[in-house]
């Protein structure tokens, strides 16, 4: 991999930004990409590296986007039409290319989405299991400890020592459990409820619990902000240890990320048409080659694609005088 593509790509795991790997595995000349050849493709459609040429290029931004959206790596074939049956096999995209060159390669694109982002707020054992669990599974871990000493949660990723959720950067999709313990917990809660996190837990009793939110009833919070708690926070485990109550609230976060599903991965949305000579999709904003026939535009993949539809329009026409549609 080039240096700057894997520089890049380390910036971007370091902002928590989601982005795909595409590296060419095979190839068969005289196709311009070469084995080991890798690009990063970032939601926006921006390609940094080498993976093919004009032809090539299109298609695997457009499977790295849909990987983004799944969370799920593929295998590209990526070749002529006539090749895709022979080629196709379970686990493989089978992508045609009408590229002159008659060239073909396969190329594996791998998703790479950021962990969730864990901020906990307050100070007390539960808060240091917490701390330590989230990062072990590799989430990405804000302690907001109050005047405390980020050398007590050498297992964090970040530390705030003041009770300022702008400085910990709670991101839309976070998930932001108030651990207080019955010091300031209101406030905690109220500035929690003002970010964009997807889950806003708080570690209390039943009781404890309603008489906060109702707290911030009484202050003016909406209801619907108030909907937002989860309180208590965690599995129902009964009476439990700090740590084990840290390990009862981990267990529901894993349990509704997975319910959720992958998270998307930020990819701007499609507006894609067929290729009326050669049948590849083409990325409608980005396209270069286009011609207009009968009051209509149509969208092609390639220069030679361009001349052959130039020259013969109604070949390559269904006899309605569309063809494919654009999505």
């Amino acid at each position: 991999m080039r240096p700057d593509v894997l520089a890049l790509a380390a910036e971007l795991s370091r902002r928590g930004e989601p982005f795909a790997l595409a590296t060419v595995v095979w190839r068969r000349a005289p196709s311009s990409g070469k084995e080991g050849s890798t690009a990063l493709v970032t939601g926006d459609r921006r390609v940094h590296g080498w993976m093919g040429g004009a032809c090539a290029e299109p298609t695997v931004v457009r499977e790295a986007l849909r990987a983004l959206e799944e969370g799920r790596p593929r295998l590209l074939f990526l070749g002529p039409p006539d090749e895709l049956a022979a080629r196709g096999r379970e686990g493989v995209v089978a992508v045609p290319i009408a590229c002159q060159s008659e060239g073909a390669m396969e190329v594996y694109v791998e998703p790479v989405l950021p962990q969730p982002q864990l901020v906990v707020i307050g100070r007390s054992p539960a808060v240091r299991t917490l701390a330590a669990l989230g990062a072990a599974l590799g989430w990405r871990t804000v302690v907001v400890d109050d005047g405390g000493d980020p050398a007590a949660y050498p297992e964090a990723g970040r530390v705030v020592t003041r009770l300022d959720l702008e400085e910990a950067g709670v991101e839309p999709g976070a998930y932001v459990v108030v651990a207080t313990q019955g010091h300031y917990d209101e406030e905690a809660l109220e500035r929690a409820l003002a970010t964009p996190a997807a889950y806003v837990g708080l570690v209390a009793s039943a009781r404890r619990a309603a008489g906060v939110l109702g707290y911030l009833r009484d202050r003016g919070v909406p209801e619907e902000a108030l909907a937002r708690v989860r309180a208590p926070a965690g599995l129902d485990l009964g009476p439990v240890a700090h740590e084990e109550i840290a390990v009862a609230v981990l267990a529901e976060l894993v349990q509704l990320r997975a319910a959720a599903g992958p998270r998307r991965g930020g990819a701007a949305a499609r507006h894609e048409a067929t290729d009326p000579v050669c049948g590849m999709r083409v990325d409608v904003p980005t396209a270069r080659y286009r011609a207009v026939h009968a009051g209509r535009t149509y969208h092609l993949c390639s220069a030679g694609c361009l001349a052959r539809f130039e020259a013969d329009p109604t070949a390559y026409l269904a006899p309605s005088g569309g063809s494919p549609g654009e999505r």
